[in-house]
């Protein structure tokens, strides 16, 4: 198929109608808007058949989505910030269950203050709910993961809900040239939704039941085994993907100008293109910095990292959320993974509610890294402190 000029909105939408979901629940919220009005007028042009169900509160949106999964059925909601922190409670149920549903997140801050620009600690705060998460850098990334994940979920050996996360604005609102697949091809690589189980009148089953502390622990690490074989999943499904499509998916993590990198540069999201032009323009001065992309934030890719840096002497984590009172998300687990390798890791938070991220930053969190300072929030206004 020739490349569609569309914004990154669209482009999900029509992706989401390719794998062909048989009830989609959303409720609107900026700026995830675009990605279910797009679905909205799609059902209502009859381009997909599904039942598209108006709700009155994202919370109603992923209760909705419990159900329809639970009886069968393949479904698709999007939502940002205010909007999953109201479905907290029902995002930790539908992974408890194991339904295989796939969410869009238009990553945008959490309030207060309120801001509808973007940073990713809405999916950040659910990172222990059990749901998979992956980032997409630019929006032919957020096109494909939404495939990949429908793969991954529903394959028997996972059964597992995800998160495919763009960056609010940035990706959501964005035209760039995307390869939006052939129905065909689509279906080829999905096939219909084969449920491992579903309610039934004929044959009662419970989802989501009670347990006891003789039962529960048994619950959680079964939950998180699946997780951790999700990585396994990706692997396999992402060939798979790559083979079929053109595009390989079967890492976690991916290195740009990585192989002789003394500094290596870690990032989830758009931030990962800035900083690529900028690790072009200090490779021309001379400097050998590399960057190594986190796709898969759950399961963390410890392993996968700790084999990237090896070589590396200084490391620098962009995180684009804060866990108040402790570090940057991302910044914590890579020092965890990479704890007692000796390589020295500096966390930098940036970016928090929108405020831009340029390639001088980006060059200045480099000198800083090399100067051994870091752990800071970065670009801070002093004047208003």
């Amino acid at each position: 198929m020739p490349l569609q000029m569309m914004e990154g909105s669209i482009a999900v939408a029509e992706t989401v109608r390719l794998c062909r979901p048989q009830v989609i629940s959303a409720y609107p919220i900026t700026p995830q808007t675009h990605i279910v009005e797009g679905l909205a007028s799609i059902v209502a042009d009859g381009r997909l058949d599904a039942e598209y169900i108006c709700v009155e509160s994202e919370f109603s949106a992923l209760s909705a989505c419990i159900g329809a999964s639970a009886a069968g059925s393949r479904v698709y909601s999007a939502t940002t910030s205010q909007g999953l922190a109201l479905m907290a409670e029902v995002v930790f149920n539908s992974a408890g269950m194991r339904l295989p549903i796939v969410m869009g997140i238009a990553n945008r801050a959490i309030s207060a203050p309120l801001s509808i620009w973007n940073d990713q600690q809405d999916s950040i705060m659910m990172r222990d709910s059990g749901w998979l998460q992956f980032y997409a850098e630019d929006n032919q990334e957020a096109v494909d993961l939404h495939i990949l994940s429908y793969k991954i979920c529903e394959d028997h050996d996972i059964l597992l809900p995800a998160f495919v996360c763009f960056d609010g604005f940035i990706l959501s609102h964005v035209f760039e040239p995307v390869d939006i697949p052939s129905e065909k091809e689509v279906d080829e690589f999905l096939g219909p939704f084969k449920p491992y189980q579903q309610l039934d009148v004929k044959d009662p089953i419970s989802f989501g039941m009670y347990a006891t502390p003789e039962y529960y622990l048994e619950f959680r690490y079964e939950h998180d085994q699946a997780v951790h074989r999700a990585a396994d999943a990706l692997r396999k499904h992402g060939k798979a993907f790559g083979e079929k499509f053109g595009r390989d998916y079967s890492e976690l993590v991916e290195g740009y100008r990585l192989e002789d990198a003394e500094v290596a540069i870690i990032a989830m999201g758009s931030i990962c293109g800035t900083t690529k032009d900028a690790i072009d323009e200090m490779r021309a001065e001379g400097k050998k910095v590399g960057l190594l992309k986190i796709r898969c934030f759950r399961p963390f890719p410890a392993a996968d990292i700790v084999k990237a840096l090896a070589h590396v002497k200084t490391v620098a984590v962009l995180d684009k959320n804060i866990s108040l009172g402790a570090k940057g998300a991302v910044g914590i687990e890579v020092k965890d993974a990479c704890y007692g390798l000796g390589i020295p890791i500096y966390d930098y938070v940036l970016g928090l509610g929108g405020r831009d991220v340029r390639k001088k930053d980006i060059k200045k969190i480099v000198e800083l890294a090399e100067k051994g300072s870091g752990d800071m929030f970065y670009g801070l206004r002093e004047e208003l402190l």
